[in-house]
């Protein structure tokens, strides 16, 4: 498992994690799958991964093979004697570094292996071994690997705050820029894509996180998140226009024209783009818990951007201006007027769209009663309590 990641190399263990999702997905056909469940049998096999694959076959995704099986666990058993012998021989013989450089080859291998919680351990064990910041820090950096290969939202939340402890202590910028893409990866998979956006953001000049993804994967992140997270003006500065974007935008299908046509408010051309990429949030393992919801804000923001522009609109020329029928534009307002996401209303008789944009200076005054009304209530109960 490489903790740094050369540039174009993604880690292993998480190029199979994608292709097992793959397998789950029931909008990939059959043949593809064929050729998934291949991939997936050789790469287990490769790493003696004897619990996934056990785990695997009793979920009938792999064939049990019990002879494959036991081969696989006799393997790993002689290697971790091996590993031990390595130990107690540098722990006998040498030095402090040489005794950390062992436990942590162990705790590689288990992690290579596909043994969480014996992987999780024996990081532990390193840990307690180093004294080096930035050592600690890829200590971090590999069991946040292990968490999002798992999807386990508490052990990276949890490795994410202990990261940001350790850079209290020191830390250099280039480990503190990588730990910024793995919490915005956090943060889009548990659908925080405001926080995402902010991280994705700060690190589209920095990345360096290949491990994780290719850099045109993480632009493909940052554009979706920002869409739906940031105002007109800063989508144009930081993302239209950001030198670093526009130089790989162009490797993701479609991508350029959603953000583009959206920004330059040519919607026909923009719901042709967005329907291109709903296939890629779909089959993505970390934006398809979120689909439907992503779908309705994406679409609530381009609604809004047209009526932004209009005190009243007929339902046919808005109709026109995306490419869709009446009925259809009809049915989506409705259900977005009555979430509360737009403010407009709709006169059926005439065809008439009627926006009624909340007065900022209105909403103001009406918290302030609210809040007053508020405080009022509770001096109340305070001097009920005092004359007591």
């Amino acid at each position: 498992m490489d903790g740094g990641g050369e540039e174009g190399k993604q880690q292993p263990q998480l190029v199979l994690a994608h292709k097992l999702f793959l397998l789950s997905q029931p909008d990939v056909d059959d043949l593809a799958k064929v050729g998934l469940r291949d991939d997936v049998l050789a790469a287990v096999k490769s790493d003696d991964m004897a619990a996934l694959y056990e785990s695997l076959a009793a979920d009938g995704v792999l064939e049990m093979d019990a002879a494959l099986l036991a081969e696989m666990r006799g393997r790993i058993e002689e290697e971790t004697k091996k590993f031990d012998e390595k130990i107690a021989d540098a722990e006998e013989n040498l030095g402090e570094s040489e005794v950390r450089e062992a436990h942590l080859a162990k705790s590689l291998y288990f992690i290579r292996v596909g043994e969480k919680e014996k992987a999780l351990e024996q990081l532990k064990v390193t840990e307690g071994k180093t004294v080096a910041v930035g050592q600690k820090m890829d200590l971090v950096f590999y069991t946040l690997q292990i968490g999002l290969f798992h999807m386990d939202f508490d052990l990276i939340s949890k490795s994410v705050d202990k990261a940001k402890i350790l850079f209290e202590e020191g830390g250099d910028w280039e480990r503190k820029n990588r730990l910024k893409v793995y919490e915005g990866l956090y943060c889009m998979a548990a659908r925080n894509f405001k926080k995402a956006t902010s991280l994705f953001l700060d690190s589209v000049s920095t990345f360096t996180t290949y491990e994780l993804f290719p850099y045109d994967t993480f632009i493909f992140y940052t554009v979706l998140t920002s869409v739906i997270t940031l105002d007109r003006v800063s989508l144009k500065q930081k993302v239209v226009d950001a030198p670093e974007i526009l130089a790989v935008i162009g490797k993701v299908p479609h991508l350029s024209e959603f953000l583009n046509s959206l920004y330059d408010c040519q919607y026909k051309s923009f719901f042709v783009a967005f329907s291109g990429l709903t296939e890629q949030i779909k089959l993505d393992r970390y934006l398809q818990p979120h689909f439907r919801y992503f779908m309705r804000e994406v679409r609530t923001v381009v609604y809004s951007q047209f009526l932004e522009s209009y005190k009243s609109v007929t339902m046919e020329a808005m109709a026109a201006s995306f490419g869709v029928t009446v009925d259809f534009i009809d049915q989506e307002l409705s259900r977005f007027i009555a979430a509360g996401k737009l403010h407009c209303k709709i006169d059926k008789v005439a065809g008439v769209l009627e926006t009624n944009r909340p007065d900022a200076r209105n909403a103001f005054y009406q918290s302030t009663i609210k809040q007053g009304d508020f405080l009022l209530n509770r001096i109340q109960k305070l001097s009920r309590v005092i004359d007591l």
